[in-house]
């Protein structure tokens, strides 16, 4: 079963503070070459919308019903128009064909291994023939901490606690104020799925009105494991950049993107 955090006070937060970041700028020349695209896994529109504003043919598609609401309207109080669909990657099936898929920050979240190597087989088959897809991975040793349950002396102290609700409280455009805090309650290493949850606050004019909490599974993946995937899902002339820098990946790179061809 698929089971994401990406709902609700979630989306919410998304759509209100994480609008920005690096991939924007990285992805986009992909998006211009081949169009039109698919901007899969596209959340409240981060990347999605400010490809709109500079006029590219892009599509959203996220598993949450509550993100694609949220980017549908932003998009409209902009006067932007585009195709919106609530669908999980490993369910893909879509009206038309596109020229360039992009997957950022998505890969492996919500699912098992046998959805992403579901997710794969119907980006392949969603691509025009000659069209590319592009994905990023975050490598599964960024955070030390995290790095450590992989050994069975740290996993003996999950789940770690819950802190008391954070006091870095943010304001959102709606006048309310926010916070987030996650914990990590489960890693399994021979399956590389880790289990998160996570609570979510909201205050109007000091008062508590609302709280939530949700789960995420995600399974890490290593770079050689997701081009063996595309491979064998029958991408050709796979390439790996480093983070989000036009060059190879090196060991001190904390992100790899995957660029990879449908043969035409």
């Amino acid at each position: 079963m698929t089971e994401t955090w990406h709902h609700g006070l979630i989306a919410t937060w998304w759509a209100e503070f994480n609008d920005s970041g690096p991939e924007v700028e990285f992805f986009k020349p992909y998006v211009e070459s081949g169009q039109p695209a698919l901007d899969l896994g596209c959340g409240t529109g981060r990347l999605l919308l400010p490809w709109l504003r500079a006029g590219l043919d892009v599509d959203g598609c996220d598993m949450s019903a509550d993100m694609i609401a949220l980017c549908g309207k932003a998009a409209d109080r902009e006067g932007l128009t585009t195709n919106l669909y609530a669908q999980a990657m490993q369910d893909l099936d879509l009206p038309r064909r596109y020229r360039t898929i992009v997957v950022c920050g998505a890969l492996g979240l919500g699912g098992r291994r046998e959805d992403t190597r579901e997710g794969l087989r119907r980006i392949y088959e969603q691509l025009e023939p000659g069209g590319t897809f592009v994905v990023d991975n975050q490598v599964p040793y960024i955070d030390g901490d995290q790095w450590k349950v992989w050994q069975k002396e740290a996993r003996a102290e999950l789940p770690r606690p819950w802190g008391e609700p954070p006091d870095d409280r943010r304001l959102g455009s709606d006048g309310a104020e926010y916070a987030l805090r996650a914990r990590l309650v489960a890693f399994d290493p021979l399956e590389q799925q880790t289990t998160y949850e996570i609570r979510a606050w909201m205050w109007r004019a000091g008062e508590l009105v609302a709280e939530e909490e949700h789960r995420l599974d995600m399974t890490l993946y290593f770079t050689h494991e997701i081009e063996l995937m595309l491979e064998l899902t029958g991408f050709v002339d796979v390439e790996l950049r480093a983070g989000y820098a036009d060059r190879p990946p090196t060991v001190d790179d904390d992100f790899v993107v995957f660029v990879a061809k449908k043969p035409g």
